[in-house]
């Protein structure tokens, strides 16, 4: 420890003790600070030595961090679909809340993560992104066009002819991870073949052609035109996959088949591809789950290959799962670590919380806050289970939403709720939550109506929050998404860049791709990069 820093915490800490805080607070760890500070939040909060030690304390946790620059043995990508900055805001004001604080001081597990940045995610031909291109950026390291998913800008939406040309093809974290012997899988709430997913194995001219029916729907040849879900089962880097976890049977079933459920596949090739994917995988110790139990009573020690699909469609939201059928976020992100846990030089694994952006696009928030509540419990679970020595956590979003809170409503106001301030023009009350476009959209009589208003209650799951230009569902914003890192080179996602940077970033750290690396001297792998591209 240099003599400067030494002397800038002794200072810290008599400045500390001058306030008459006691020591062993002065070193709580932050889980206890956060308590601690919430309970004497009420009588602390008009001193102004509160304010001064809540400062000092995060002083001295920043000037504590050290660059860690092993080498990145795992990475979990952790996306939480739609989660703009706003998002984060109020999840943390409705934990908070739930927890009986008034919320505002409260953090999400991840927030406390040393590093933190901002990611730019606009397409190549779009100002405002899909869940699409994004994944194309955060996960190959190109950034792309709208709803095309693993191809470069060259290929527009729909052109299936560009999209078979190889040459636009660029390979995903898992395909760079794969090629150095790691294992790989990844997690998801939405169907295993939805955008985010799909971009860690797909190369696709259009987001939507999931299964072959999907694919004739748009009057194209599947037998051309490679469906997503054909895709992960039957080519690289999906195939080799030994996590698949997430919703979506209904894309992997033939027309005529009844699921676990009682749902109908939908694939008119008839080929039913998760007995292809058990066919593949009969020499090798694999197992197919459909519920909570089965993914429970899967030996994690024992298999190699675990598929487990637990939604004809995308999984239930949190609020209304069956829990005792449907596992949670947390619980697959858990089972995804202990399978790839097993691999003797690491793993890459890819974690999505989508429902987080569905319930957006219903502007129905209370379910939005919820879900990246359980997103954060599920990255919680990750960090126990790891160790920042030589794993590399990444938290980000894809994109934003038009979900704004607004107003000034009086400190620990219920976030869900109404605004405890009226609007100065017409007197009427209105949510602090609320969103830019979508299906909430109301004239502000509606407000004026005794009985209309007894009506709404925004704390409900499912309430529709108010917005302003009416749509069938609320889009996607344009805004910057938030990047927090911890583990192995976590310091390089500081700053704000291009949200294509991820991966690279990520490669750099865990020695995977063929970009640079902490592996492999800089200068020499730059002239080497240049020479092949």
């Amino acid at each position: 420890m240099g003599l400067n820093l030494l002397a800038i915490i002794l200072t810290l800490i008599l400045t500390v003790l001058l306030i008459g805080v006691q020591a062993d607070e002065y070193h709580s760890s932050g889980s206890e600070w956060r308590a601690r500070r919430s309970t004497r939040a009420a009588s602390g909060e008009q001193l102004a030595e509160f304010w001064n030690f809540d400062a000092q304390h995060r002083l001295l946790h920043q000037l504590s961090v050290r660059h860690n620059h092993n080498i990145a043995k795992n990475v979990i990508l952790f996306l939480g679909d739609g989660m703009s900055v706003a998002t984060l805001a109020a999840s943390r004001m409705y934990l908070g809340q739930l927890q009986g604080h008034t919320g505002e001081e409260s953090r999400l597990f991840f927030e406390d993560f040393p590093y933190t940045g901002l990611a730019k995610t606009y397409c190549v031909d779009k100002q405002v992104a899909d869940s699409a291109c994004t994944a194309t950026a955060y996960l190959t390291g190109v950034k792309a066009n709208y709803a095309t998913i693993g191809v470069t800008a060259a290929v527009k939406r729909y052109n299936c002819t560009s999209a078979r040309d190889t040459a636009t093809h660029v390979d995903s974290l898992a395909a760079w991870a794969q090629k150095t012997g790691k294992g790989t899988g990844f997690v998801t709430t939405a169907r295993v073949t939805h955008a985010s997913p799909a971009g860690v194995y797909a190369h696709t001219a259009n987001r939507d052609w999931e299964s072959d029916a999907d694919v004739v729907k748009s009057k194209e040849n599947p037998k051309m035109c490679q469906d997503i879900a054909s895709q992960l089962i039957n080519s690289d880097p999906g195939r080799k996959l030994k996590v698949i976890l997430g919703g979506g049977r209904n894309k992997l079933l033939p027309k005529g088949m009844v699921d676990e459920q009682g749902s109908k596949g939908e694939r008119i090739d008839g080929v039913n591809l998760i007995h292809e994917w058990m066919v593949q995988k009969k020499r090798r110790p694999s197992a197919y789950v459909s519920d909570r139990k089965g993914l429970m009573g899967v030996d994690t020690n024992s298999t190699e290959y675990l598929l487990g699909l637990f939604a004809p469609d995308h999984m239930d939201y949190n609020l209304e799962a069956q829990h005792e059928e449907q596992p949670s976020l947390a619980e697959m992100t858990v089972a995804a670590i202990e399978m790839l846990s097993k691999e003797k030089r690491g793993y890459f694994l890819f974690v999505e919380g989508a429902r987080i952006d569905m319930a957006h696009h219903k502007a129905k928030a209370h379910l939005a806050l919820d879900e990246t509540v359980q997103f954060a419990e599920a990255v919680r679970m990750a960090t126990e289970l790891t160790n920042a020595r030589d794993t590399l956590i990444v938290v980000t979003s894809d994109h934003s939403h038009t979900m704004t809170i607004s107003g000034y409503a009086e400190r620990g106001n219920n976030i869900l709720d109404f605004n405890s301030q009226r609007s100065n023009v017409d007197n009427l009350p209105y949510t602090t939550l609320m969103y830019a476009n979508g299906p909430g959209a109301m004239p502000r009589a509606n407000f004026t109506d005794a009985q209309r208003l007894s009506q709404m209650n925004p704390t409900v799951n499912d309430f529709v929050y108010p917005a302003h230009v009416p749509l069938k569902d609320e889009t996607h914003g344009g805004d910057d998404v938030a990047v927090f890192a911890n583990g192995p080179w976590a310091h390089l996602f500081v700053g704000m860049y291009e949200q294509n940077l991820i991966p690279h970033a990520i490669g750099y750290a865990s020695c995977i791709g063929e970009g640079l690396t902490a592996c492999r001297r800089p200068l020499a792998t730059y002239s080497t990069y240049r020479r092949k591209h």
